[in-house]
């Protein structure tokens, strides 16, 4: 089974997609095929940064819930 990126390895893969979208001569089928990978990426990105935020969470004295 393939490790996981990290949020960093997955930005620079997302820069690298930019890159190639803002050539002059990619065709409409691979700038199509950038964006969904793109896309699909963002979104796990997004997860993993709420995952993060919610584990960021903790219980203060009083049983609530405290940002960290």
């Amino acid at each position: 089974m393939a490790k996981e990126q990290t949020l960093e390895q997955a930005f620079e893969k997302l820069e690298e997609m930019i890159g190639n979208l803002e050539q002059e001569d990619i065709s409409l089928e691979e700038s199509f095929k950038l964006y969904k990978e793109g896309m699909k990426l963002i979104k796990s990105c997004n997860d993993k940064i709420d995952k993060v935020e919610k584990e960021v969470l903790k219980l203060n004295e009083n049983g609530e819930l405290d940002e960290f």
